[in-house]
This record gives C-alpha cells, sequence and structure tokens, in this order.
C-alpha cells in the first residue's frame, strides 16, 4: 500500500526541483552572506524604523556563493530578540532580508526571503532548527539551518537562517497562495476598542463581527480575510457541529501535541498565546503553521499568567494542559471532542516514539553540535558562552539573566512521565491490512482493526483541503450482534484519485493507519 506526503507539492516536478529541491536549508552547509550597505549611518535608519514601528527597508548588495544580488531591502526583525539584544548594545540583531525587493523574480534557490535569528535566549543553538525538523514530520513548517552573516566586510555572527512563511511557502505546501492569511501574534502595544468583548491574545475567541476588535491580535498578511477570520471563530466558539468545514482539526491536534510534548509554550499552548500562522487554502480549510522555536524545550516555561514553572513542573506538564480553559478554544473545544482527544493523545505517543523514547533527539543534538561547534565557538558575538553551548544539551545554562533549561535534562525525564501517563497508557486498536480495490462505479475500501469500537475513513478527492469522514463498517458482523471478523469496509463513489486515512477507536484511545495521518496518507490514483 503507498503512502504519501499529501501535500499539493509534496514530490517535485521539474520546476519546483529547481526551485526547492536544490535544498538551501542543509543543515551541513554552512554558507558566507555578505552584504555591501552603501550609508554610513544605515543601522541607526534601521534601529529608527523599528522603533516606530515601520517595515520600511533600506538597500544593500547581497553575495552568497559568489553570486551577487542587487538591490536586495534589509531590516530588522522580531520583538524580545531585538528589543533586549539592542538594549544591551549587542550589534547581533536580528535581521529580514529580501531579495527580491527591487527584482520581483531574483531569488536564491527558490528562497525570496532571508530571516536571520540571533539565537536569543537558546545557548544550545540547536532549539530552532531540531524543533523544526521535528516538527516538519507532521505538518507543514519552515526549514531552518545556520548562515554567518557579513556587512560591508564585519561579521556580525553565526545566525539562525528560517525559511519565510511567505506565498512561496504557501505554494510550495498548500498548492495555492492567495487564500486568507494570517500571523496571529498580537501587537502587545494595541489598545482593544471598548466595545469589543475581552480577548485574550490570539487564542481564537469570538469578539463580535467587527473586525476592529481582532486588529491588535492578529496580522492579515493577504489582501482580504476578516470575515474568514471572523467566521472561524464563531464556529469554534458558537458553531462546533461545522468545524470541520473550516479547519483543518487534525492538523491544529498535531501543532497541540507537538507544542505539548516539546514543552513548546511560548506559543498557542502557553501564556502569550502565539507564534502561529492560520492559512486558508483554496478549498476554504484554515490550516495552522508553527513559528518561532527559539524558545522550544522548555526555555519558555510559563504555562498560563502565572510564576514559571519549575524544572520537575515542566517534566510533569500535563498533556491535557489548559484543557479547561476556556480562552484557549483551540485546545478546550477540540479535546472535549472525544474522538479529538483520542487522535491528539495518539497524536503525542507518536512523537514520544518517534524522537524521544529512542533517544534519537539526543543523537540529533550531538549531531548538529559537531557540525556547528566552530562556528560558534568563533563567533565573538554571541550572545552566551560557549561553555553555555557545550552544556546545554544535558543541563541548564544562563542566558543573561535567564537560566534555560538543558534539551535533554528536560526531555529524558519528560519522555518517562509521558510514557507512563494513565491517558497514554489505554489499549489502543490495532490497525492492518488496509487494502483498496476498485469495482465498477465504486472504491471499496477495507482494514482489520483489533479491539475496535468504532473505525472511520477520512477521504478526499484532491490534494489539499478537507477530509471527508465516514463510519466504516464492520463486514463480518453477525446478525445476532456478535462480534464479526474485525475488517471493517465502506464503499465510496469511485474517483480518479483519493486520499484517506483509517482512525480507529477503542474506549479510551484511538489508532490512525498511517500513523502520521492526515500529514501522511493512502493513495489511489
Amino acid at each position: 500500500m503507498r503512502k504519501l506526503i499529501c501535500l499539493l507539492l509534496a514530490f517535485c516536478s521539474f520546476f519546483i526541483a529547481e526551485l526547492y529541491c536544490q535544498d538551501a536549508y542543509d543543515t551541513y552547509t554552512i554558507k558566507d552572506i555578505r552584504i555591501t550597505i552603501d550609508d554610513d549611518v544605515w543601522q541607526n535608519k534601521l534601529k529608527a524604523y523599528k522603533k516606530q514601528k515601520v517595515k520600511k527597508r533600506i538597500y544593500g548588495t547581497m553575495k552568497i556563493d559568489g553570486v551577487q544580488y542587487d538591490s536586495v531591502g534589509i531590516r530588522f526583525k522580531g520583538n524580545s530578540s531585538y528589543a533586549s539584544v539592542n538594549n544591551s548594545g549587542s550589534m547581533k540583531l536580528p535581521f529580514n532580508i529580501k531579495i527580491n525587493h527591487v527584482k520581483k523574480k531574483q531569488n536564491y534557490k527558490g528562497i525570496y526571503t532571508l530571516k536571520l535569528s540571533n539565537v536569543y535566549r537558546d545557548p544550545s543553538f540547536l532549539r530552532e532548527v531540531m524543533s523544526y525538523e521535528i516538527a516538519r514530520k507532521y505538518m507543514p513548517a519552515p526549514k531552518a539551518n545556520f548562515v554567518k552573516l557579513y556587512i560591508n566586510d564585519e561579521y556580525f555572527g553565526f545566525y539562525n537562517n528560517t525559511e519565510s512563511t511567505d506565498k512561496h511557502f504557501l505554494k510550495k505546501n498548500f498548492g495555492d497562495s492567495d487564500g486568507t492569511y494570517f500571523k496571529c501574534d498580537p501587537d502587545w502595544d494595541a489598545t482593544q476598542p471598548k466595545e469589543c468583548k475581552k480577548g485574550s491574545k490570539a487564542s481564537l475567541l469570538h469578539l463580535g463581527k467587527d473586525s476592529t476588535c481582532y486588529y491588535g491580535y492578529y496580522e492579515l498578511k493577504s489582501d482580504y480575510g476578516w470575515k474568514d477570520l471572523i467566521q472561524l471563530t464563531d464556529i469554534l466558539n458558537n458553531k462546533t457541529e461545522k468545524l470541520e468545514s473550516v479547519l483543518n482539526v487534525d492538523q491544529v491536534l498535531w501543532m497541540l501535541a507537538y507544542n505539548n510534548v516539546l514543552v513548546n509554550l511560548d506559543s498557542y499552548n502557553g501564556r502569550l498565546c502565539h507564534n502561529y500562522y492560520l492559512y486558508k487554502d483554496s478549498l476554504g480549510v484554515f490550516n495552522p503553521i508553527p513559528w518561532d522555536m527559539n524558545l522550544s524545550f522548555g526555555a519558555f516555561p510559563f504555562e498560563n499568567d502565572e510564576a514559571g514553572l519549575p524544572l520537575d513542573k515542566l517534566h510533569s506538564l500535563s498533556p491535557l494542559s489548559n484543557f479547561s480553559n476556556k480562552s484557549r478554544p483551540l485546545i478546550s473545544t477540540l479535546l472535549k471532542n472525544k474522538l479529538y482527544k483520542k487522535i491528539y493523545l495518539a497524536h503525542i505517543k507518536t512523537i514520544v516514539k518517534d524522537h524521544f523514547s529512542n533517544f534519537s533527539y539526543k543523537k540529533r543534538a550531538m549531531e548538529i553540535q559537531r557540525v556547528i561547534d566552530y562556528n560558534v565557538k568563533n563567533d565573538d558575538n554571541k550572545l552566551y558562552t560557549y561553555q553555555g553551548f557545550k552544556d546545554n544539551i544535558e543541563k541548564t545554562a544562563e542566558a543573561g539573566k535567564s537560566k534555560i533549561i538543558g534539551i535533554a535534562e528536560l526531555m529524558d525525564d519528560r519522555t518517562k512521565y509521558l510514557q507512563e501517563h494513565p491517558l497514554l497508557k489505554k489499549p489502543a486498536p490495532q490497525i492492518s491490512e488496509v487494502r483498496h480495490q476498485q469495482k465498477e462505479e465504486k472504491t471499496l475500501i477495507t482494514a482489520r482493526a483489533l479491539e475496535a469500537t468504532n473505525v472511520y475513513i477520512y477521504f478526499r478527492n484532491v490534494k489539499a483541503g478537507k477530509f471527508t469522514r465516514k463510519k466504516m463498517k464492520d463486514d463480518g458482523e453477525q446478525q445476532d450482534g456478535k462480534k464479526g471478523d474485525n475488517v471493517f469496509g465502506i464503499l465510496l463513489d469511485k474517483k480518479e484519485k483519493l486520499h484517506y486515512y483509517i482512525v480507529a477507536e477503542s474506549d479510551g484511545a484511538a489508532s490512525l493507519s498511517p500513523e502520521k495521518s492526515s500529514f501522511e496518507c493512502y493513495e489511489i490514483k
């Protein structure tokens, strides 16, 4: 049975191969980025733009791999990673470099915008790259690696280089880029109109029908879309029976599970409730995209508005964290649905199994550390010490006035906690023998599911957008109600192409086939 990544352009055509399959985000290749700016006071100008909250750019020339790119647009980026570092007097500020600022077709291996982060509050230098690597196993997420940055021949330092979630990212991952697009990251200085319902950051609470009530919490990245966002919040909070028609629920469950396992609380799951995008694809479904991973693996220890969690509480962050928090409707609303909750817990088990119970995450951390060691050691502008870099896999390291927990110091005990958690130890059905065959104008799909009370198929006829869910029947069920042969089946109308996956549930748990559904699925050509 063939599995595939359920994205429109998951395998490359010749055109896409030219742009994207030459991977410019290879972690083993560290590029020099050399920028020339013909302006002696360029830093003062960019700092002034940042203070004024305008995204105005200055012009420069950039060289990568000996190739020159003219008239690139340069500005500073970031919130705390800019403000705190700028206040400290360090020159290692984060940059956003728009390669096609003037020449609209100008790009570097399919990259039109470079986002260079200064590794703020991450002595390990690993969190961004590793976290995105794990995320991409289950959902659309940016790529990331490292570069060395020079401006006017002065070395600014060793930077994290993260793929921009721009129109090119959307086209690659969703097959289109013209839909409604929001960055869900509040303007912390914005004032909400008095007539609006009280909000809670970018939490997707329904604040009424007036779009001005949402302006301070979400940044519209497309030409239109406020009505779409308002409709989504209304359905999420008030009309949940329609939720699957407007939201890619399974991808949201993956994002929530991922944030929970990695204790990535600088996200929707934590105090600030931000750092994600929502994209409405051509079929009318909003899809989540995670963002900003430098504080994953417990580096931001704030679950809610209370004090930061101590080490033992980070280890034992509940898989149902914020389950009863009505100001987090993606969590509280979705997980009150019994089937969604079981799928969410299954996703947690899959992430733990794939990366943590086998210690592959630690092997990968040490591998990346070896690759970048020389460059970290020789970055005189790095924000933290070389010893902190060496230590922060296994133990806590200092990052200015903060103490940042070691990645393995957190995840080894957290893995044990999750493996022993009663909700995650409940026996789940076993799915096997997933098959399909064409029968005249119908397609028969069957799967064996042991110890299942219900089995569902999720299917769609295109490679992006929402899945339709239907219940499968035990085709060996006896008329007197006795248990059948555990083979469940369904007849669907024959289509040229069909993508599907199977979900089987018992009283306390669920299983999926493929395990990474809906990001992976079965294909009928």
